[in-house]
């Protein structure tokens, strides 16, 4: 039996790990949490609604290129230091976002709220296999899982909340005070090692420079190519050639330096690799679903905030349910056989929605997220210990960082993707749906005919060109639906795909997950 099979885990220790999980919390849910309440802001700040988008992008950009150097910073600083220098400047900085007072200041104080907030995501994961026994580790992992995954969810309905009830301002308010509890109850209930100094002498400052150059590039056009037309736009075009070139020389230097900033041998262990693709594709899935729903219900059913948080609720809702089966079940049966009836049950759930109209409602949504939320924590739990569970201590940290990178890309692609598709085919199928709309086409003049009648006995004025309006109108409507089908289908189809990828991953035995 090891050590870490051993060792036990004191009360201090379990309130220092959750109030590490409240942190956390406080992260992710910041990065949707101002999602709904955009243009209160963009008001208050004076803003054009361009610009305001980089109160979002802004904050993802910086997490993204912070995460991959967590793993150097836990074991420069320890776990608990850099935690609690995290968690501080994330609250200093939510602090800062209140007192904003114009435009670039929010952009500068949400970017540095993204780097502290990320800084803090990998650091729990790996927390888990070095503080807690194996036998502890799939409980652990389902708590964080639930955490990653309900908090983004959490974060519109909340925000929506917040700003109707009181102001923007709120958003950012609620973080103090949990703020200061984390970072005071990690500091003194933490302590599962001790700082390496001696990194300093041998810290990789291009290795750092390039990562931040590539991740930085790489997220800014993906964040931008959707408005900006892609590469007709030639600042976008100097920032794709810049991530691949800084890409090209990160990869490099960090394979043939003794001593590289992020040690990318961690995808050696074939495990790790695979599960970190399965992340990836598990990122998109989370993050473009969370898109979909919300156009449709916003844009076809006419809902506001607060009514599409009660529908999204249902995914967040079966997948706390879920957490008190897979645990159990991960300790008796393959995860990779676990894994597969996630990924399953989620390319299931997706498939269904994929069968909307302009009548579907609460109840045509609520079975689809019911199935995947259900399996989300049969794809979570097994992903992550397949990934992390086999490495070495030592490498956890690093790993980590990576492993929740990946996830992170994977949902900052499939979102960039499912924006291009979505103009790309609500342009074609409205173009298919209007050669129906033809001067001899009797059902289309027929139904022309009534609205033009409706219309001018409500006494609207050129009930003839309002007629046309409303077809028109109809007509995209109906082409979004079309749209949405489509993508919710390709997202199914995506994970069935994954299945391919089992083969790969190497047996572990529920004992080792």
């Amino acid at each position: 039996m090891t050590a870490i099979e051993e060792k036990t885990v004191s009360k201090e220790q379990w309130i220092g790990f959750f109030s590490m999980v409240l942190g956390i919390f406080m992260a992710i849910l910041d990065i949707q949490i101002v999602a709904s309440s955009l243009e209160q802001i963009q008001a208050g700040l004076s803003a054009t609604q361009d610009e305001i988008t980089w109160i979002q992008s802004a904050y993802l950009v910086a997490e993204v290129v912070i995460i991959p150097l967590s793993g150097w910073l836990a074991r420069l600083f320890s776990t608990r230091i850099l935690f609690v220098i995290a968690c501080g400047g994330f609250t200093l900085m939510s602090f800062c976002c209140v007192i904003a007072w114009n435009l670039p200041s929010m952009i500068l104080f949400r970017a540095l709220q993204g780097v502290f907030g990320g800084a803090m995501i990998p650091t729990v994961f790996a927390c888990i296999y070095t503080l807690f026994p194996r036998k502890l580790q799939p409980s652990m992992v389902i708590v964080v899982g639930m955490v990653v995954m309900i908090a983004p969810t959490t974060g519109p309905i909340l925000g929506g909340y917040l700003t109707e009830v009181m102001s923007w301002k709120a958003l950012f308010l609620i973080n103090l005070v949990p703020g200061i509890l984390v970072c005071l109850s990690t500091w003194r209930f933490v302590n599962v090692d001790e700082p390496d100094w001696n990194l300093l002498d041998k810290i990789d400052f291009l290795g750092i420079a390039f990562i931040v150059v590539f991740l930085g590039s790489l997220q800014y056009v993906l964040e931008e190519g959707v408005r900006e037309q892609w590469f007709e736009s030639r600042v976008v075009v100097q920032f794709s050639i810049i991530a691949a070139l800084s890409g090209i020389a990160l990869f490099y230097r960090e394979l043939t330096i003794d001593h590289p900033i992020v040690n990318l041998k961690a995808f050696r262990n074939r495990n790790f690799a695979v599960g970190c693709i399965l992340a990836f594709i598990l990122g998109i899935g989370l993050f473009t679903l969370m898109f979909l729903i919300p156009v449709y219900l916003a844009s076809v059913k006419g809902l506001n905030s607060l009514q599409i948080g009660q529908y999204i609720m249902v995914t967040g809702l079966f997948q706390l349910l879920s957490a008190f089966v897979a645990g159990p079940i991960a300790k008796r049966i393959d995860p990779r056989l676990m894994l597969a009836l996630g990924l399953s049950g989620f390319a299931l759930g997706s498939w269904i929605n994929g069968n909307l109209t302009q009548e579907s409602g609460y109840w045509e949504f609520f079975w689809p997220q019911a199935v995947r939320g259900f399996s989300l924590m049969f794809c979570f739990l097994p992903i992550n210990s397949l990934a992390l569970g086999t490495l070495p201590a030592d490498e956890v940290k690093n790993a980590s960082g990576l492993y929740n990178l990946t996830r992170n890309l994977g949902g900052a692609i499939g979102l960039a993707v499912a924006n291009t598709l979505m103009t790309y085919l609500n342009k074609l199928h409205y173009a298919v749906l209007s050669e129906h709309i033809t001067p001899g086409s009797p059902h289309a003049q027929s139904y022309l005919g009534g609205l033009t009648e409706r219309l001018s006995a409500m006494g609207v004025p050129n009930p003839e060109t309002a007629a046309l309006q409303q077809l028109s109108g109809l007509l995209m409507r109906e082409a979004e639906i079309l749209t949405l089908n489509t993508l919710f289908h390709t997202l199914a189809i995506i994970f069935f795909m994954a299945l391919v990828l089992m083969p790969w991953v190497k047996k572990v035995t529920p004992s080792h997950s």
